[in-house]
């Protein structure tokens, strides 16, 4: 990657040519210091009004460690294969070198100016929660319980805690406040399977940063729970709490046994484990007696009257809380309705402090941290869980166990996503021409957890069990721990996750080029308002960032009702333009005149885009043959594949795709029926999905910017992008004045940012358990493999997992997923990713080791697929019905006798109520939303992250006009505020992001010098409706420019800010996404646990 400009600054000499890399380098890991840096250019931070020509941005997490410099054998690859892996069998390989691993430096990137934030500091809150990893699986079944009189109830309870049991074991899910009764459930007998040529039981010494595990002392733990004002004194846990939500007397009496109903489609998210020494405990839950009117209908509701809840008996050795009545006689019911405090409710809480996390100890997986949160990982054995996730961690032994638990297994996996610049590197290894060594019958790659037997003659694959002779040149005596004497000298025997250097037998064809082809619309809608001349802009900026050398190639053409190659050969004295009028029989020009070399074109590429918005000003056309556009470039790129980046600003309305027929229904801004699916949601035909099938193919990858001011129609238009791994971008309504900066900086992270190209992935699983589905953007041809065009750090594939045989109580479960792709330096490499979990039998080992983040993502992405094809109001039932049923799992199987008027919230999900009412009331499930929008978020999610899952539906929210308050401590980002209007006043001024998105809300009494610190304003009715963030000269305003840029690095986006007034229609933007407000989407948070506990009642009747 060519060192980065800021914009606006001399471009490098047009002739230069890049060194081309060593046969070891790692494209996620450049020889420059600042890789990431350079890679995060794109975002450029908050600047005035000369925006697009300002300095570059820092990077997501500050510095980026020096290339690891492996030693490796020489001699990489030179062809690849746009098909998949076609499995050699292991012959006779060559040794590589040992790959000594190395402490991680951090240097101040060049061109970043003093002052400037540079990376996320230490002290800032992550978006959610944080928690030091547990050593091991608590020997208890954590839980949440927050008692009410919403329901029939002798009064308000109060707490009664029994001390806890002797010689008790401190659990690693449990809270940290006096627990109570017997000694904990046992977690199942794990016997010491075979020797594992994984890292050792024992430590092999200190690593270099900073402690692995902080103490309680050194990582500060915001309360979870109440406040401390709220709290007595905590001695060390002794064993797992419930915590009781909506709580009244007991009722002793046998249950009848039922299983949860089955789901409507397989998604089940899970509440996260808090961290030892977490303050969230049992508490008693304070009530306020006042009248309500009935709630309102609210999805999964049964309107039959609830019965009476029997008790349960008590589970022998677990722990329980006793929740006397008050006052009354037991099970007297209350007149009228009492609410919680909503003080008092599970929220996310982030943590300031990052932690370091071990993949594995003892030889053991260790289950992650949150996903949001802000973590260290060492590659112990098993991989980052950057890269793959699985939704449990804990895998269940049988399906029955899976089903009754009312989860779903699956693994999200992110096989590119950026590291954190204290990481050490991903090793390269080169096995030279006779490629890595694989299993022979499953083609699984050498990895930590293949045992080798026979003095080290052969070994047994993980995933498959075949016994496979060892190559000469790869054979290793065993040490006395059964493992190979070198294993801790070889990254792929002792690394979670490695590259491996492709040789010729995964190769069809010479590795492609880097190839960026850019097409940009030019009719009438798209000149008058800007968005032609930000696309230039943008283009012209971002290309010096494009990695110049011998084999960069580039293009560049423009439609309106035809489409218009430009000749940029260096012979010509000017850009020649080349029209193409048929635009139902769509062909290109001579290839070597409109794709060249980079190097070559540069000037006249540059001259072209500063003309073009002027060229076609006067132009009257209003027509747009958007799928003949992209059909020619496709023809253009058809030779070598690359990067197609449309620029579309109105709907397709001619030549091959023309979606004229659906502009008028479209414009309306029609929201879907309840009572079916909306056809607009739905692609127009086929044609587009045929054309994506033979894109991808041919191996190009299309990103679509969508700078619109009307209806466009995403849901067809996305086709192309989804199945060739590209993606969509969406301004709208597009604005001159503030957009063109986030195209920009959406453009330049699109191509600096680490990826591959003509990739193929497939994840492989140990016996017992196979890959059900994929899920994400690309294209499959065959069911175990899934081709990907163009795949990036932003990009995430849903892997649905599915038991085919039983597993065995206390073994460990294999998956493995091997990405083949080429590097932007022409490289082709092999990226192995491996996870190896403990599989169980125990029910309360699964919600204990639950992935509320993962599950979470998972849950998002199985209810976005079914929009387009299912009506809403069955779609919210089907997420309000996965909760309940993985609730009422928990209550009834694994849960302690309590009180019928108690909603029991295991530990690891008492965030679950909340993210599943947030996800009802969002752009993609309400019924209010414009139909571009709905399409757009399902598109979105499709490829969606997991630290950005819980964003999207439960934005953060800061109060910004105190940022002089200490209230923060050392973070630079000031505290979360809940989803509610409650802690909204009107003196105040609010930041509310979502990941993508910002508003800014002014109260009506805000204080006017702090307006004019901040933004300029002298009254809140100064303020516009377009905005772009500058810094003034004080202390203030650099503060709020100093929290957008760390959001902005967090997030890895530019954030599109929209200003928020109460009164006008903005506001109430704003106020809808108070999402534990009641409101037109649905309930209030408490009303939504009301609601849960009732259809828990009546299920366990």
């Amino acid at each position: 990657m060519s060192a980065p400009v800021p914009p606006g600054a001399p471009r490098p000499d047009a002739n230069a040519r890049q060194q081309p890399p060593p046969p070891n380098f790692n494209p996620n890991y450049q020889t420059n210091s600042n890789s990431i840096a350079d890679s995060m250019q794109n975002l450029n931070l908050n600047r005035p009004l000369s925006m697009p020509n300002s300095g570059p941005r820092p990077p997501p997490f500050g510095q980026q460690p020096p290339f690891f410099q492996a030693s490796v054998s020489t001699g990489y690859p030179i062809s690849s294969s746009p098909i998949p892996l076609p499995g050699p069998p292991p012959g006779m390989v060559g040794r590589p070198a040992v790959l000594p691993p190395g402490p991680p430096q951090s240097t101040l990137p060049a061109n970043v100016p003093p002052g400037r934030p540079v990376g996320s500091p230490v002290s800032h809150p992550p978006p959610f929660g944080s928690r030091a990893p547990p050593a091991s699986l608590s020997s208890s079944t954590g839980g949440a319980v927050l008692p009410s009189s919403a329901f029939p109830s002798s009064g308000v309870p109060g707490v009664s805690v029994a001390p806890p049991p002797t010689g008790s074991r401190p659990g690693s899910f449990v809270s940290s406040l006096p627990l109570t009764g017997a000694p904990a459930v046992p977690m199942s007998n794990a016997p010491a399977g075979p020797f594992s040529n994984g890292p050792p039981a024992v430590g092999t010494g200190a690593l270099p940063g900073p402690p692995r595990f902080p103490s309680v002392a050194s990582v500060s733990q915001p309360p979870v729970g109440p406040p401390p004002s709220m709290m007595s004194s905590r001695p060390p846990a002794q064993a797992s709490t419930m915590h009781s939500v909506l709580g009244s007397s007991a009722v002793s009496s046998p249950i009848a046994p039922s299983l949860p109903s089955a789901s409507p489609f397989s998604a089940v998210p899970q509440a996260r484990p808090l961290p030892p020494g977490s303050p969230y405990g049992p508490q008693s839950w304070p009530m306020q007696p006042q009248q309500g009117a009935q709630p309102p209908h609210i999805p999964g509701a049964t309107h039959a009257q609830p019965p009476r809840m029997y008790g349960m008996p008590q589970l022998p050795n677990q722990a329980t809380t006793t929740i006397p009545p008050a006052m009354g006689q037991p099970g007297a019911p209350l007149s009228g309705t009492s609410r919680i405090d909503p003080n008092q409710i599970p929220r996310p809480i982030p943590s300031a402090t990052p932690i370091v996390y071990e993949t594995r100890q003892g030889n053991m997986a260790n289950p992650p941290p949150p996903a949001t949160s802000d973590y260290i990982v060492r590659d112990t054995g098993n991989c980052s869980p950057r890269y793959m996730r699985c939704t449990i961690n804990q895998i269940p032994c049988t399906a029955d166990l899976l089903t009754t638990s009312g989860m779903q297994l699956a693994l999200l996996v992110q096989p590119m996503a950026l590291p954190h610049p204290s990481e050490d590197p991903i090793q390269v290894v080169d096995f030279g021409e006779s490629g890595p060594v694989r299993c022979s019958r499953c083609k699984g790659y050498i990895n930590p957890f293949m045992k080798f037997i026979d003095q080290g003659m052969k070994f047994i694959c993980n995933l498959c069990g075949f016994t496979e002779d060892t190559p000469r040149d790869y054979h290793c005596n065993l040490g006395p721990d059964g493992r190979r004497r070198d294993a801790d000298e070889r990254p792929e025997l002792c690394k979670g996750t490695v590259e491996f250097v492709a040789s010729k037998e995964y190769m069809v064809r010479d590795p492609m080029p880097a190839m960026y082809f850019f097409l940009i619309d030019v009719s009438v809608n798209a000149v008058q308002t800007g968005a032609t001349a930000a696309a230039c802009n943008a283009i012209s900026q971002v290309i010096s960032d494009i990695p110049e050398g011998p084999r960069t190639l580039v293009g560049i053409a423009t439609f309106d009702s035809t489409i218009h190659f430009y000749n940029l050969k260096r012979a010509l004295q000017q850009p020649l333009m080349l029209i193409v009028p048929d635009i139902q029989d769509v062909y290109t020009p001579l290839e070597t005149d409109v794709v060249v070399q980079l190097s070559e074109c540069r000037q006249h590429l540059e001259l072209l885009l500063e003309n073009i918005p002027t060229m076609f000003q006067t132009s009257t056309t209003a027509e747009s043959c958007f799928g003949a556009a992209i059909k020619a470039a496709f023809l253009a790129m058809k030779s070598t594949g690359g990067k197609l980046l449309v620029f579309q600003s109105v709907l397709p309305s001619v030549g091959i795709v023309a979606f004229s027929s659906r502009e008028a229904e479209g414009r309306t801004n029609v929201s879907a029926s309840e009572k079916e699916a909306h056809k607009l949601l739905q692609a127009a035909d086929k044609i587009l999905k045929t054309m994506a099938i033979e894109f991808a193919e041919y191996q190009v990858c299309v990103d679509v910017f969508l700078t619109a001011q009307s209806y466009v129609d995403i849901a067809s238009i996305s086709v192309i992008p989804r199945t060739t791994g590209g993606q969509v971008y969406y301004y709208y309504p597009f604005s001159a004045v503030s957009d063109p900066a986030k195209l920009y900086n959406d453009l330049r992270w699109n191509i600096t940012r680490p990826q591959g190209f003509e990739a193929v992935m497939r994840v492989r699983c140990g016996q017992g358990i196979q890959v059900h589905d994929y899920s994400g953007n690309f294209c499959k041809h065959i069911p175990t493999d899934i081709d990907l065009a163009g795949i990036d750090c932003d990009k995430c594939i849903l892997v649905t997992l599915k038991h085919d045989d039983k597993l065995q109580d206390g073994s460990e479960c294999a998956f493995q997923c091997a990405l083949l792709y080429t590097t932007i330096y022409g490289q082709r490499r092999i990226r192995v990713t491996n996870l190896s979990l403990p599989c169980t039998n125990v029910l309360s080992n699964l919600f204990r080791a639950a992935d509320l983040d993962t599950q979470f993502a998972y849950f998002l992405k199985q209810a976005a697929n079914e929009i387009p094809t299912t009506p809403l109001l069955q779609v919210r039932d089907q997420v309000t019905n996965l909760c309940i049923n993985t609730l009422l799992s928990y209550r009834k199987f694994c849960a302690t006798v309590s009180s019928s008027g108690q909603l029991i919230l295991p530990e690891a999900l008492k965030l679950l109520p909340l993210y599943t009412l947030a996800l009802i009331k969002s752009t993609g499930l309400r019924n209010d939303g414009r139909i571009d929008d709905r399409s757009f978020w399902f598109n979105y999610v499709s490829s969606l992250s997991i630290p950005l899952a819980v964003p999207l539906v439960y934005p953060r929210m800061f109060a910004i006009h105190n940022l002089n308050s200490k209230e923060g401590g050392d973070s630079i980002l000031p505290p979360t505020i809940p989803l509610s209007s409650e802690h909204v006043s009107d003196d105040g001024i609010y930041l509310l992001e979502n990941g993508e998105d910002a508003l800014i809300y002014f109260g009506i009494s805000v204080d006017l010098s702090v307006l004019q610190q901040l933004f300029g304003f002298t009254s809140v009715d100064e303020v516009p409706a377009q905005f772009v963030m500058q810094q003034f000269a004080n202390p203030l305003s650099k503060k709020l420019n100093d929290v957008v840029n760390v959001i902005r690095q967090q997030r890895c986006s530019y954030l599109r800010f929209k200003l928020c007034k109460k009164g006008d229609p903005s506001g109430m933007l704003f106020l809808s996404c108070m999402v534990e407000d009641k409101n037109a989407g649905g309930p209030s948070y408490i009303e939504f646990l009301v609601h849960i506990h009732r259809q828990i009642q009546m299920k366990m009747a």
